[in-house]
């Protein structure tokens, strides 16, 4: 099978050695997003619920450059500082994923790259 990376200026620019996103057959595994503007390269804001919005609309700008979908997601894992967020952050996560919801974990870890409050990462179907 064949290997791709896959990137789009529509998603923060990675800040280490790795790929947004790479693709292997019909199988897409992103890079865990933070929320980060990928035009101003900062934090979206404080707020729990802009900050996992912002998160899943840089997975959705990947999944768009990689010609899929949320409908293909099958795996997501989100990881968090405080699990006492995890009702907002479930009602805007529940927003991108009405029906056909894929599998998930949620985490919560004592720290995050610069020092955000969540990330999300993603496993995808290409059809």
């Amino acid at each position: 099978m064949t290997k791709t990376i896959i990137s789009t200026p529509n998603a923060p620019a990675a800040i280490g050695p790795y790929s947004q996103a790479v693709r292997v057959g019909n199988l897409l595994f992103t890079s865990g997003q933070i929320p980060f503007v990928p035009s101003t390269g900062q934090l979206v804001s404080k707020d729990i619920k802009e900050q996992t919005k912002q998160c899943l609309e840089n997975i959705k700008a990947i999944l768009d450059e990689a010609g899929t979908n949320f409908d293909n997601c099958i795996k997501c894992t989100i990881f968090i500082k405080d699990m006492k967020q995890f009702g907002q952050i479930n009602e805007v996560y529940g927003s991108y994923f009405r029906d056909n919801a894929p599998a998930r974990s949620c985490v919560e870890v004592g720290r995050l790259p610069k020092d955000v409050d969540i990330e999300i990462e993603a496993i995808a179907l290409i059809k």
